[in-house]
């Protein structure tokens, strides 16, 4: 039985900052270290990046002082967890409904319709949760089947689009509702570790939401055919992150792209070979714009030509990084571009280092 991908739809705060911007307002804080300001002028000026989105409106020029900056003596504050998360779950109730309500306007299904609710975020807690309030707003059936995953990075989107096709294996007339939200960028910090300056130049705020069924598509949708997860041998401690007294500590190391281009390929071709299909069947590949290194050395390790990452590129370009809600930006963008029966390799990273991959054919 297939499974379809029949609407993708994104959103993103109201909030936008240049990366450039960004880039002179955190020089600022190294002042005083002159190697440390090169050396974030030379991480946010290569990024890839052109502006990315936020539900923190303190560095608005001409704003009030909030919990993240001072704009009097232009210091980036450190506010508590407690604080952050507060903020995460007045913005994430909005946007998780937003995404859902928007997929829906933009499919041939109606709320009536949704028998499961899949709802994916690693920045923020609260109970009831995200799916709670999905089910509520749309006017869901109580009885809707609910399910959260939390915690788990970047990749998350792929456990949530395998749960949605076992659902839809299971009974024929399933229809699953799938929304990741991140809220990354409220776990900005000040801190000297280059770790930490990395997680601040890339992360960003998005949300994207899709609904997977097995019925037959009735305009554009993109097919799943089989999805793939791996670990790779080194990186444990390269990719991962705690909970700290002032939001999450992040570790993103430097050799995590190195990682990627020295494992990928073997990640890639079982995937491949269960398929029947070799790396030249793929017309497009959907990798997660981690950051433009992680792009490069997917490339390389691939051996792919620069046009086949052009929409990984884009999105990173004008979204950022916003862990899971990211490779569902690249798909949304593909199911758009892409011509009938062409295949899609889409992959992503996260802590592990854990490597998920799902091979789509647009219908």
């Amino acid at each position: 039985m297939d499974t379809y991908l029949h609407a993708i739809a994104t959103v993103v705060p109201d909030t936008v900052y240049l990366q450039a911007e960004a880039g002179e307002r955190m020089k600022r804080q190294y002042s005083e270290d002159r190697k440390l300001e090169r050396l974030v002028h030379r991480i946010y000026s290569q990024s890839g990046i052109e502006k990315r989105y936020s539900v923190v409106k303190d560095f608005v020029l001409g704003g009030a002082e909030g919990p993240f900056y001072d704009p009097t003596n232009h210091i980036i504050k450190m506010p508590s967890t407690k604080v952050r998360n507060e903020i995460y779950t007045e913005e994430a109730k909005k946007l998780f409904v937003c995404a859902a309500q928007k997929v829906l306007r933009g499919s041939a299904f109606e709320a009536k319709d949704i028998t499961h609710v899949i709802t994916v975020s690693c920045t923020g807690f609260f109970a009831p949760g995200p799916d709670f309030y999905v089910v509520k707003a749309l006017g869901l059936s109580a009885t809707t089947h609910r399910y959260h995953l939390g915690f788990m990075g970047c990749f998350a989107a792929f456990p949530a689009l395998k749960m949605a096709q076992a659902f839809c294996e299971a009974d024929p007339d399933a229809v699953v509702l799938v929304v990741s939200l991140e809220l990354c960028s409220l776990h900005l910090q000040r801190s000297n570790e280059i770790d930490t300056i990395l997680a601040a130049s890339v992360f960003a705020d998005g949300g994207a939401a899709v609904i997977v069924s097995s019925r037959e598509p009735e305009g554009a949708a993109l097919r799943a055919d089989t999805f793939a997860t791996a670990i790779t041998p080194t990186g444990e401690e390269d990719m991962a992150w705690t909970v700290g007294d002032t939001g999450f500590d992040i570790v993103l190391s430097t050799y995590v792209p190195d990682i990627l281009e020295s494992n990928i390929a073997s990640t890639v071709e079982p995937l491949l070979a269960q398929s029947d299909l070799c790396k030249s069947d793929i017309t497009h590949w959907a990798v997660h714009p981690g950051g433009r290194a992680i792009l490069d050395k997917v490339r390389d390790g691939l051996s792919l030509d620069e046009a086949q990452l052009e929409v990984p590129r884009a999105v990173l370009r004008d979204y950022g990084n916003m862990s899971s809600a990211t490779v569902m930006f690249v798909l949304k963008e593909l199911l758009e571009q892409a011509n009938e029966n062409e295949k899609i390799y889409a992959m992503a990273f996260g802590p592990g280092l854990t490597v998920e991959s799902g091979l789509f054919t647009k219908v």
